[in-house]
């Protein structure tokens, strides 16, 4: 059954301008994963932080242009708007001591995680103790919400003890194939292979669903009653940036919308990949993915 569309989904973290060769645009998962829920038919929060700056105003500005609410992005003076680079694909350089890594916890953000219905969160935001211990006091208050951690490993910025945190906050995990590599060393849960590995995560963190995203291949998703295992959707690519965070967001509304895990494989594939035939991390596709919804929607209730 489809639950009310206004459900709070917050992306929790990052906030930046990814820098091509030829333009800048909005980005960040967190912010991505509010802003794609958003045209998914939620109300799409992001809670961040940016600088009082130049950089920092014309973000703000672009994402209320886009309808997303920004009460809960945080300003200040003391550090930077940034941005992140990516001359041909998603390998990013990230500048440090950014307004993100001073994400602070107060009131307004308590009330908005106590009204959640998800939140998404990631491993790069958490690379500053302050905003580290922000993150985990947000989803100590979310009490009611999905936590879904899309573990988004950059460069070197994760740890063995961050990582093992997060998943114990989690209800959902998301990673890709190169990262389940990389985590099954760090976690020494035995052989990097999904099943194994997403048994392991759940019965040492408690985590209920392991999603693994495989590129042109599909995705696989591990729930502790059933899998589902479902091919890509070709697509021409006309840039990969965000198309993991639209997947991310699609699995969120699917989960939401009480959907079982074939028909969230299903839609989450093809969000990422519509989203991956556009350019930028947020194209405007509210109309398109009404459609999607609504004949997702139809098939779950058959």
């Amino acid at each position: 059954m489809t639950k009310p569309s206004q459900e709070v989904v917050v992306g929790l973290g990052e906030v930046l301008w990814d820098c091509f060769a030829d333009s800048r645009r909005p980005g960040g998962a967190p912010a991505n994963v509010a802003f794609h829920a958003n045209q998914l038919g939620h109300r799409g929060v992001i809670c961040s932080r940016v600088g009082t700056d130049r950089l920092g105003d014309h973000l703000l500005e672009y994402v209320r242009t886009r309808g997303l609410d920004t009460g809960y992005v945080q300003r200040t003076s003391d550090r930077p708007t940034v941005d992140s680079t990516d001359p041909e694909r998603p390998s990013y350089v990230i500048h440090e001591n950014a307004a993100w890594d001073d994400l602070r916890f107060d009131g307004s953000v308590e009330e908005l995680m106590g009204g959640a219905a998800a939140v998404c969160f990631g491993t790069l935001a958490q690379r500053s103790r302050q905003s580290r211990e922000t993150i985990h006091r947000c989803l100590s208050a979310a009490k009611t919400a999905l936590i879904v951690y899309d573990v988004n490993l950059r460069q070197t910025w994760y740890e063995r003890e961050w990582i093992e945190r997060s998943l114990l906050a989690s209800h959902v995990a998301k990673l890709n194939t190169e990262e389940l590599r990389v985590l099954s060393e760090l976690l020494e849960t035995g052989p990097a292979e999904p099943a194994h590995f997403s048994g392991a995560l759940q019965e040492r963190f408690g985590v209920d669903l392991v999603c693994v995203t495989r590129a042109e291949r599909g995705c696989l998703l591990i729930g502790r009653d059933g899998t589902a295992d479902v091919p890509g959707v070709a697509v021409e690519v006309a840039d990969a940036v965000g198309a993991g965070d639209a997947f991310t967001a699609a699995l969120i509304s699917a989960q939401l919308r009480g959907w079982p895990l074939s028909a969230t494989a299903e839609f989450a594939n093809a969000v990422g990949a519509m989203v991956a035939g556009r350019p930028g991390a947020m194209p405007p596709l509210e109309d398109d993915f009404a459609g999607l919804v609504a004949e997702f929607d139809g098939r779950a209730r058959r």
